[in-house]
């Protein structure tokens, strides 16, 4: 119930479209769809009623029905495995299928539900980013030695944060004592009044500062940056653990201020 709590809130709230929704959720534009088409048949309306509990959204959303009227889905994992195979067709796995369930899908329905299993496989996908829609951020793996008791030598190293917007480019870059999650969240902030604004999802690496727990699906957030991600009406959409890809933006951002910033202060110099 709690995914179906946030695909109502991102729908309603953020003005996010079906496909964006699945792609912040990780589930498939279908269950997003029935999931709506079912709340609008429900008659619910954003916000819920504080007082509806999970086990009544439940049983307004999907009532209980006939299990021997319900048509068995095939495994499509088998049939992905078979398609590989020289001459069988979708045609011919289909007809398979109605000879062993005879009150299963129909073939257009049939496509659609191998089609959408086909669309989670590890597949590389091409990114278009449009202005205001995401944000892009991470700490640069270097650090910067600052000198902060000249008298003494003592120095402490500071991290860079790296926060860049997808359709322009455009990006922010400043030091942090630490990378802990108020650093996270402040250099957020900051970057978002650098910008003059905010977009509709943040796209962070995965640290502990930030995910407390990693999932491709779910992902448990940190309360604090989920906090600020509330205040700012913004979805948090975490890249997935070693896949630079998902945030191929900021990856090239980090690159350029590493050069340009770290690089050109490598040496030590004083903070006063």
């Amino acid at each position: 119930m709690k995914m179906i709590r946030e695909v109502l809130r991102l729908h309603h709230s953020c003005n996010l479209n079906n496909k964006q929704i699945s792609d912040a959720l990780g589930r498939s534009r279908g269950a997003v769809t029935e999931y709506l088409h079912r709340a609008k048949a429900a008659g619910l309306t954003w916000p819920l009623p504080e007082d509806l509990s999970d086990t009544e959204l439940e049983q307004r959303l999907f009532p209980k029905i006939d299990n021997k009227k319900k048509r068995p889905l095939p495994d499509f994992s088998e049939i992905h495995l078979e398609l590989q195979k020289k001459g069988v067709t979708l045609l011919q796995l289909w007809a398979e299928y109605r000879e062993e369930h005879t009150n299963g899908y129909g073939f257009t329905q049939f496509c659609h539900y191998y089609n959408e299993f086909a669309q989670t496989l590890g597949l590389v996908m091409r990114q278009e980013h449009k202005a205001g829609d995401k944000c892009f951020s991470d700490f640069a793996g270097k650090k910067l030695a600052i000198t902060i008791d000249p008298g003494t030598g003592l120095q402490k190293m500071a991290h860079l944060f790296v926060c860049t917007l997808g359709a322009s480019n455009r990006t922010f870059a400043d030091l942090y004592w630490n990378e802990t999650a108020e650093s996270w969240c402040n250099g957020h902030a900051a970057a978002f009044e650098y910008f003059g604004g905010c977009p509709k999802v943040c796209v962070p690496d995965n640290p502990k500062a930030v995910i407390n727990k990693p999932c491709r699906y779910e992902p448990e957030i940190n309360e604090s940056f989920a906090q600020m991600a509330a205040h700012y009406d913004m979805v948090v959409l975490p890249a997935r653990v070693r896949k630079p890809k998902d945030k191929a933006k900021v990856e090239a951002a980090v690159g350029v201020a590493t050069r340009w910033i770290l690089a050109v202060l490598r040496k030590p110099f004083s903070s006063a």
